[in-house]
């Protein structure tokens, strides 16, 4: 039996409300966890949004689109600094996952362990 990665761990912890697990919506969890490309990004939901990251430590990437709302209705930002900030709204948890989905860039994840920037990055 292979050894949990820190991302299917702290998908597992939300998804199952385990002690000392982050709270998000469940209707947006759940959409963006039947996303395979979302399930292997590193999850934080926190004050009604759930963002996503490319790493799983502080500091985050923070260079993803991210969803905000609840079963009722939800909005996909773009991430900070991008020219178009509001990418849907009045959109089901499942159509705001699939966007986020269609607004990654297309090198990204799964997530690394770590802190970013990526090791080895001209940054670094």
């Amino acid at each position: 039996m292979t050894e949990e990665t820190a991302v299917e761990k702290t998908w597992r912890g939300i998804l199952e409300r385990l002690p000392g697990a982050r709270r998000g919506e469940p209707a947006v969890i759940e959409a963006a966890y039947a996303e395979p490309r979302l399930r292997a990004l590193f999850p934080f939901p926190s004050h009604g949004a759930l963002s996503f990251h490319r790493n799983t430590q502080f500091p985050w990437s923070n260079d993803l689109p991210f969803i905000v709302g609840d079963a009722e209705g939800c909005i996909v930002y773009a991430p900070r600094g991008a020219s178009e900030r509001v990418l849907g709204d009045s959109l089901t948890p499942q159509e705001a996952a699939t966007l986020v989905v269609a607004h990654l860039p297309d090198d990204c994840g799964p997530a690394f362990e770590g802190s970013w920037p990526p090791p080895g990055s001209p940054t670094d």
